[in-house]
């Protein structure tokens, strides 16, 4: 074997153009049976384990793939699906695995006779670590019982094995799955960590089954090393790999996306045949890794960005990788230093893309690209007398090429602005500029004044359905064959047609519905200097859906107005307010894919600036009533709780500074979804914001309790429904959790709204889950009232 290796810890799932993602909404629409969705995963996968070894990787990675989140499939794969969703024997299992994703139906329509109450609510999903992937919460109470079910997994490492490839199989290791799950129903004192003497004979079980397959390599990925990890579960490490080593296959112990510090010496010395770090976050880490490492084990270097799109300083990796061969006698492992899942399948086909600036791009496939140039430089640099003349002259090439674009990024023009920085300058100077002139509870009574709304007032989060006429009129106004007036025209009516529905459906605060948006961030990128988009750049972010985010290339300012246009005409239709509805800095800054030749501080900072503006234009035109969303604030925590509070104190800060400016009587308002913000409640509550939104159906108002016992000042809407599941909940349901809403959080300061925006869904059952939620609304007041009386 070869002292240098390479592979990559997964890759992306989705396609290149997409193709799993269309074939899964065939699926869900009953368009396509199981047989036609498993061939669609074959095919993917085969061309996938293709190009890796087109690019010469040493390895295939298989189980990486998955038809909706690869926890989830560890769900299934170790026999855990809770037992809450009353599952039968002759469900399949994909039947299963959707019904965890997407949620049960309470009808006729599942299957078993109306009323049954089957499935009910999804599993919870929120943010894998400080992505914008989400995954599946698994759920674990003291009767969760564990069992192989891996012939999924066998039989993608058979496709392999048939298809010629060496296998390197990867797995989500068993202190990973269980802390990044919860306690659902479980009795007081039950921790899901005493469920690790459970799962151990499973997974050694796998372990064992793999290694009889023939797989060389089995990565096992426990990525909360690089979390503050309570005593326990540090403990518990030792003894769990002990246990797992027993079943004599190879593992390699995979960490990333944050430093290991006080867990490094544990990470090296468990007993393991190789250790994956993180060489991009945790760079600084690299050399004490190599001294703790013992020489036996394999050092595998993630050196290449697996969570950004420019391209390696493949120099300066080069010099952070010689320290490392010298001190392991000249091998290593190279690889990118997390899944490539983070970032878009290639840039083949970005053929509109501007030239200068797809030059400085790599997706994953170009990453795979550098990888190989590495490899090749290694080797030749170690002097590897193997290497023909040739390719001592691609690699040099390529070095060179690369050396290039990296030198001709950092001096173009187009990067820097001169007048964005003297006013981010003047900002520095003024302690007053991210400030409300009054406080809260006298904006409060202002407000109130002025919009004289109903006690739990109802809204929804901003967006209504993307229905087909919408997205082929936008379609065809981009390709230049709707004409800019006949596009605006139909926008206006559709517009027109949310805010009727929502009068009709009796809505309090409106929305416009934000038919001419194609996503919440990529919408306002493309209207700011700075920014540019690709043609098809999308990302997984759940399930089916994916995202494109734009590229912060430069300094970001806003040349004109971006939303008032659209929110006026919506306000000129109703007597009602309607919300101007806008994306919060972090938020833009945490979806895109960010220059790192600046602190990220500063680039948020630039675009709190842009929509400060537009809070000000929006409020000049008559809007009372202005939406900031930061749904990004908690997934941009960084990792470890040393660094927290830098990273509050300036995100918290671009959000007040683009809302700052509006006077006491505009109403802010901010929507947060999918993540854990009980251990961040005070910098929520600093960020000032008159009224937050946030998701908490899926978790049954659980995280609604921390609001309550932080005694949160002001004003609230917990969310009632999910809307990332088909399943309309009755009327019956979302009272009983206002009801439980009604208990921590004061009646005077809720709101009552869905869990996010209603983008994805269909009209038919917005409009049923949309009427509940009224009506739900009216009983709370009707209760309230009565008991005043």
């Amino acid at each position: 074997m070869n002292a240098i290796q390479t592979h990559i810890p997964g890759f992306p799932r989705i396609g290149a153009a997409r193709e799993l993602k269309f074939a899964l909404e065939r699926h869900w629409r009953g368009e396509a049976d199981e047989n036609e969705l498993e061939a669609v995963g074959r095919e993917l996968r085969a061309r996938h384990w293709a190009q890796q070894r087109a690019a010469g990787l040493d390895f295939v990675t298989v189980g990486d793939f998955a038809y909706y989140d690869h926890v989830a499939n560890h769900i299934q794969l170790f026999g855990c699906e809770p037992a809450r969703f009353g599952f039968r024997s002759r469900d399949s299992a994909l039947a299963r695995y959707f019904t965890m994703a997407r949620g049960g139906r309470t009808d006729a329509a599942c299957g078993h006779g109306p009323g049954c109450g089957h499935a009910g609510h999804a599993l919870e999903m929120t943010k894998w670590f400080d992505t914008n992937y989400h995954y599946l919460v698994p759920e674990f109470s003291e009767q969760t019982a564990f069992a192989l079910a891996g012939e999924r997994l066998l039989g993608e490492v058979a496709e392999a094995q048939a298809l010629g490839h060496p296998v390197k199989a990867v797995l989500l290791g068993p202190l990973s799955f269980l802390y990044l799950g919860k306690e659902r129903a479980a009795a007081e004192g039950f921790s899901r960590l005493d469920l690790l003497e459970r799962l151990l004979p499973v997974y050694g079980a796998l372990l064992s089954r793999l290694k009889e397959q023939g797989v060389a390599w089995v990565q096992i990925d426990e990525p909360i090393l690089g979390l503050d990890l309570p005593p326990a579960w540090r403990n518990a490490f030792e003894q769990a790999y002990w246990q797992l080593n027993q079943a004599g296959a190879q593992l390699l112990l995979a960490t990333y996306f944050a430093p290991l510090e006080e867990n490094l010496s544990l990470a090296c010395r468990l007993p393991v045949a190789g250790l994956h770090v993180d060489g991009v976050r945790a760079a600084h880490e690299l050399i004490n890794v190599a001294d703790w490492l013992p020489a036996h084990k394999v050092l595998s270097v993630g050196i290449v960005d697996g969570r950004n799109i420019w391209r390696s300083d493949l120099d300066a990796a080069l010099a952070r990788l010689a320290p490392l061969l010298a001190k392991r006698d000249g091998k290593l492992w190279l690889s990118t230093s997390c899944s490539l899942l983070h970032v878009p399948f290639s840039l083949d086909a970005e053929t509109k893309l501007d030239p200068e600036l797809k030059s400085w791009l790599a997706f994953a496939a170009e990453k795979l690209g550098e990888l190989a140039v590495l490899k090749a430089a290694v080797a030749l640099g170690d002097g590897g007398q193997h290497a023909a003349a040739a390719g001592a002259e691609a690699s040099a090439a390529a070095l060179a090429e690369a050396r290039a674009r990296i030198a001709a990024r950092r001096a173009s023009a187009r990067v820097h602005n001169a007048a964005v920085a003297a006013r981010l300058d003047a900002v520095a100077a003024d302690p007053q500029a991210d400030r409300r002139a009054a406080p809260f509870a006298q904006r409060q009574q202002v407000q109130r004044e002025r919009l004289r709304l109903p006690a739990f007032p109802t809204t929804t989060i901003g967006s209504f359905p993307q229905t087909p006429a919408i997205r082929g009129a936008r379609a065809a106004f981009k390709r230049g064959e709707l004409a800019a007036d006949a596009y605006q025209a139909a926008m206006r009516a559709e517009i027109a047609y949310a805010i009727e529905r929502q009068e009709i459906l009796g809505l309090d605060v409106l929305v416009h519905g934000e038919a001419e948006r194609n996503d919440m961030v990529e919408y306002f990128g493309e209207q700011l200097d700075g920014f540019a988009f690709t043609r098809n750049g999308w990302v997984q972010s759940y399930g089916s859906r994916c995202v494109k985010p734009p590229v912060i290339y430069g300094d970001v300012a806003r040349p004109a107005a971006m939303t008032v246009a659209w929110t006026v005409h919506a306000q000129s239709l109703t007597k009602k307010p309607v919300k101007g509805m806008l994306t919060g800095p972090v938020t833009i800054l945490q979806w895109s894919f960010v220059r790192d030749d600046q602190p990220r501080e500063r680039t948020a900072l630039q675009i709190a600036l842009a929509i400060r503006d537009e809070v000000a234009d929006l409020e000049r035109a008559g809007i009372a009533v202005i939406q900031i969303d930061e749904p990004a604030v908690r997934e941009g925590l960084p990792l470890r709780r040393s660094q927290w509070n830098a990273y509050l104190d300036w995100a918290t800060k671009a959000f007040r500074l683009s809302a700052s400016v509006a006077r006491d009587a505009t109403q802010i308002h901010t929507h947060m979804c999918y993540a854990e913000f009980n251990d961040i409640l005070p910098q929520i509550a600093a960020m000032d914001a008159d009224v937050i939104t946030i998701e908490t159906s899926r978790s049954d108002m659980e995280l609604l309790a921390g609001f309550g016992q932080f005694r949160y000042p002001n004003e609230i809407g917990p969310g009632v429904y999910d809307i990332h599941s088909p399943r309309v909940p009755s009327a019956a349901e979302m009272t009983a959790l206002l009801r439980k809403a009604s208990a921590v959080i004061p009646p005077s300061n809720l709101w009552v709204n869905p869990d996010c925006g209603l983008k994805t869904r269909g009209w038919d059952e917005t409009n049923l889950a949309l009427a509940n939620m009224v009506s739900a609304a009216r009983q709370l007041r009707a209760e309230t009232k009565a008991a005043a009386a």
